[in-house]
């Protein structure tokens, strides 16, 4: 399961995870031995792994021809790509989103491995030992989509109060275009009755975010509050030669978060904010929970009188975000960097790695209207010596 709603009409999508792929461990006394494992999962609920850190293959293939894109929604802890056996990419952190582009594949099919790696290293200043589970392997959804040379990366979407009852809605699109050669190409919005078309010319193997559109005078919109999560669409087409190419749906709400003194404001009103503090983990799942148990974990929070949830102490997979948005619970989103003492801060990577963070989780979940903190926090230890 990729999304709780589509995304796109025209963009060409397939779920890689929802198959049988082959996992072979690097080290160990089961290393080189290949294993068929269901995905997306954690390699600690596999028989005789539940204490493996170290590397593994996962491997699969698939058929396409052209440009591809590959999203991994999450490796733990780093990840290097390879698309028949070139390598293409690598990510570090475990609970960000990231895209792979390939261009001009021949068709037929082809072999996608990625080498999994779960250990601790002086490199990593952010995956450290500390008092809750750390798991290795592809924990959530890989996304194979049929791309053009100009796509859509992003669609922002910010509402922003003007008066009674009335808002203004500023949107941006991030284009990329992987051509050697410059494009020109037509981008259209279409919001309830509203819609706007632009031309741009894009720049070869460049990106480039359309400032703004705006929806000005919006009245007597529904606001997304907890007693009432109302979510609108926002749909977004980009054409070449009166031919759409690409598109993407997301969704957004209206509502404004303002801090007033001591007092967090949604849409002008101070809700009593009960809340709780998930981790992603489940004794069978491990963090490679599906959508029954983030379901579940949400009527429970729920059936609990809780409405807000603190997603320690990382990035949540975004299916749980959008059960969120839909059930109307407020969501503290954090970054990956926690339980630090100073020392662990000094790594020269920390910085680096956790504003990296940040920068993802953002871009990603930006329209989410269910998130009304972005967490930036470090637990730091201040007892401990250096």
């Amino acid at each position: 399961m990729i999304r709780t709603f589509d995304t796109h009409q025209v963009r060409e999508q397939k779920e890689l995870t929802s198959c049988l792929w082959e996992f072979t461990p690097c080290q160990g006394e089961n290393a080189g031995k290949t294993y068929k494992v269901a995905m997306p999962s954690c390699w600690e609920t596999y028989p005789d792994f539940g204490n493996y850190r170290g590397e593994a293959i996962y491997k699969t293939t698939f058929r396409a021809e052209g440009n591809i894109r590959l999203e991994f929604k999450g490796v733990s802890h780093t990840a290097t790509v390879y698309v028949d056996k070139e390598e293409v990419a690598r990510h570090y952190n475990a609970y960000t989103a990231f895209e792979v582009i390939v261009k001009n594949l021949e068709e037929g099919e082809h072999v996608l491995e990625v080498k999994v790696d779960n250990r601790f290293s002086e490199e990593s200043a952010l995956h450290i030992p500390n008092d809750y589970m750390t798991y290795g392997g592809i924990t959530r959804p890989v996304v194979l989509e049929f791309i053009d040379d100009v796509y859509i990366n992003y669609v922002h979407v910010t509402p922003y109060t003007r008066g009674e009852n009335c808002w203004d809605t500023e949107i941006k699109v991030k284009l990329t275009n992987i051509s050697d050669e410059a494009k020109n190409v037509t981008v259209s919005y279409e919001f309830m009755q509203w819609g706007a078309t632009e031309c741009i010319t894009i720049g070869a193997n460049s990106e480039f975010e359309i400032g703004s559109v705006s929806l000005a005078d919006m009245y007597d919109m529904e606001v997304w509050e907890p007693e009432n999560p109302k979510l609108y669409n926002i749909y977004v087409t980009l054409s070449q030669d009166n031919c759409v190419i690409d598109d993407m749906i997301d969704r957004f709400g209206f509502r404004k978060v303002k801090v007033e003194g001591k007092q967090i404001l949604i849409n002008g009103k101070a809700p009593r904010i009960k809340g709780v503090c998930r981790h992603e983990d489940h004794p069978q799942f491990g963090c490679a929970l599906p959508y029954a148990a983030m379901a579940a974990d949400l009527e429970i929070i729920k059936h609990l009188g809780a409405n807000s949830v603190r997603t320690v102490h990382y990035p949540n997979d975004e299916i749980f975000l959008d059960l969120c948005d839909e059930m109307g619970i407020l969501v503290w989103e954090e970054n990956h960097a926690r339980g630090l003492s100073l020392k662990d801060m000094q790594n020269p990577n920390f910085e680096l790695q956790a504003e990296k963070v940040i920068e993802e989780m953002i871009e990603l979940h930006y329209n989410h209207p269910s998130i009304y903190i972005w967490g930036i926090r470090g637990n730091r230890r201040l007892h401990q010596p250096l």
